[in-house]
């Protein structure tokens, strides 16, 4: 069976869920283009999930991918938060921003109790998961109405264990894709392989479906991902510029910009290793700062400065997250993109 009849869509090109630059507007225009599209659920609360997922059930009844993080919370720890903002001081004091100011909570919520009653409701015919895995019984849960469940490896060890857990199709993420790394079996950022390397060695290591994700733009790239193995490709960063996600206009001139052709893995936004658009924040405080908390605690702090710098109209501290390969971004219909990349299918 092709990727496409497991997943019931018309092509195998499935778009990346990206939280904070896209809701259901751009999941539906590529499920109606014949892809898989995609809806980032790690920032939403049930509340605005429901919305999202009423949104689409209203506009399209094809095949849609609902995504979440299976990040293990940390424990509180006051000493490695107040290290941070005090390494972060001189620009709190630079901006006239009060520390006070900093919100509490994680902003980043795994996969959860709550999560699943919500989706419930909708029975997605696909859930996508990053960092591994939920819990068996939560895992269960989704499994109980026939969804399809994907997650992301990035190395052949996370693909082998996603395959010995049941996963009906794993996602290669190359260390060329934009925003979060998924690993969840190690730290170490020299783990990590290009999208080709990747995707060859996990086609051989396992006999489930696998998707490459990580420096796809266009449709030469896709048939290069099926001509070493893949069942189908995962594209993100090409889909930034579309007029249905929600990219900030500052984010937007970077990535039509010359800066697009310098990322970055850093974890200065969140805590956790993640591609983005060199500014400055990466300059000056990482690309790795051993003095970020851990995932997502880094990430409040970070957001007081970004709201300031940006309402200056400058991207200083925003995550600007991308791909290496942003030359498939333009401001098109993301259906348009979406036929585009097919193409690369039929080669």
């Amino acid at each position: 069976m092709s990727l496409a009849e497991l997943l019931g869509i018309s092509v195998p090109i499935l778009q990346a869920p990206m939280a904070g630059v896209q809701g259901s507007a751009l999941a539906i225009a590529v499920s109606e283009a014949g892809g898989l599209g995609a809806l980032p659920c790690a920032m939403l609360a049930p509340d605005a999930m429901h919305k999202e997922l009423a949104a689409i059930r209203a506009r399209t009844d094809r095949p849609f991918n609902v995504n979440f993080f299976c990040h293990h919370p940390p424990e509180p720890d006051a000493a490695r938060d107040a290290a941070w903002r005090e390494r972060l001081g001189v620009y709190f004091a630079e901006l006239g921003v009060d520390p006070a100011s900093i919100p509490s909570g994680p902003g980043r919520l795994p996969f959860n109790a709550d999560a699943a009653a919500v989706l419930a409701a909708f029975r997605p015919p696909v859930v996508s998961f990053h960092f591994g895995l939920p819990s068996p019984d939560l895992l269960e849960r989704v499994r109980g109405w026939g969804a399809k469940v994907l997650s992301s490896a990035t190395t052949v060890e996370e693909a082998r264990w996603l395959e010995s857990h049941g996963v009906d199709v794993v996602i290669a993420q190359g260390l060329e894709a934009g925003g979060h790394r998924g690993m969840f079996l190690s730290e170490d950022l020299n783990t990590q392989l290009g999208t080709l390397a990747l995707v060859r060695q996990v086609v051989q290591a396992v006999k489930v479906p696998v998707v490459a994700a990580g420096g796809i733009a266009d449709a030469a790239g896709v048939a290069a991902a099926m001509a070493l193995g893949a069942a189908g490709v995962q594209v993100g960063t090409a889909y930034l510029l579309c007029p249905e996600a929600s990219t900030s206009t500052l984010h937007r001139a970077a990535l039509a910009s010359e800066a697009a052709r310098v990322t970055a893995v850093t974890n200065v936004f969140t805590g956790r290793p993640a591609r983005g658009i060199v500014n400055r924040a990466i300059r000056e405080l990482g690309p790795i700062d051993a003095a970020a908390p851990a995932f997502p605690q880094a990430a409040p702090a970070m957001g007081v400065l970004r709201a300031k710098a940006e309402s200056l109209g400058r991207s200083d501290f925003s995550p600007l997250w991308s791909g290496q390969n942003a030359s498939g971004c333009r401001a098109v219909p993301a259906a348009e993109v979406t036929r585009e990349l097919a193409r690369g299918c039929a080669r």
